[in-house]
Parts: structure tokens; sequence; C-alpha cells
């Protein structure tokens, strides 16, 4: 069985428009001044990217959380290569994977970036169209909290 997700996108002004997704949540997004907008949200392909990021990190962190692992903090720093002529898709995307924790086991990172990377993450399927994925991850031992 399909599950069919729906949005609208609605002119606001200019280049910027606010899209509303099903659930209600709302989003605007402009061009660049150089392309009729006022830069007052992101530009639609830049969603793409931020929509990547955040499909991989609910996947990775919640395998992380159901290995126990003790994750204080997470980001991700996505970087896209688009090509030069039109459709301007991207050809290359880089998505670094920043774990922040206490004794975090690097097999259980990795492990959880791999079921996310080739399993789970939707938006990284459709990426890998048109891209070359490249996914790597890196530790940071998070301070012990001082006694006060």
């Amino acid at each position: 069985m399909s599950t069919y997700l729906d949005a609208t996108v609605q002119l606001d002004r200019d280049m910027r428009f606010v899209a509303t997704s099903a659930t209600g949540h709302q989003m605007t997004m402009d061009a660049s001044p150089e392309g009729g907008g006022h830069d007052a949200g992101p530009m639609p392909i830049e969603l793409v990217l931020m929509g990547l990021g955040g499909c991989t990190a609910m996947d990775v962190l919640g395998i992380l959380r159901k290995m126990r692992q003790d994750v204080t903090d997470y980001r991700i720093e996505v970087h896209g290569t688009r090509r030069d002529e039109h459709p301007k898709v991207f050809t290359d995307v880089t998505v670094e994977h920043i774990v922040t924790g206490h004794h975090l086991s690097p097999a259980a990172v990795e492990k959880a970036v791999t079921l996310s990377w080739e399993k789970y993450c939707s938006v990284g399927a459709m990426l890998e169209v048109t891209a070359h994925m490249t996914h790597t991850w890196r530790l940071v031992e998070a301070p012990l909290a001082s006694a006060a």
C-alpha cells in the first residue's frame, strides 16, 4: 500500500511562497535577490539538503538510542554540489554526522549511519538517483558533568 503526502504552496508576494504541509506546518520559501526574491526564507533547493539532514538525523539518532548509546548532542552538516546547466540537480552530496556523547561505540555509530543510508532514509534514496552520496561520521567525547 502506498502512502500519500500532501502540501500546498501559495504565493505570498514577489517570489516568496508559503508552503503548508497536510499537518498544518508552514515554511516560507523565497528566491535570492538575483532571482527576484528578498531572501526571506530558504530556497527550495536548500530545503532538499535540509530534508536530507533531517531524514538521516532522525534515523541515526533513533537507532543509536535503541542501541542505548549515550548521545548528548548530534549535528549533521550537508554539502551539495550542483551541475551548472539546467536542471541544476545535485551531482555530489556529502553528509557528515558529528555525534557527541559519553563512551560512544564507533561500531554502533557506523552501523546506525549505514542503516540510515542503505535502508531507511527516503530523501537520500531519491537523491542517489542523480548524486554521488558520501557519508562520513566522527565522534566527540562529551565532557563529564561537574559536581557542584
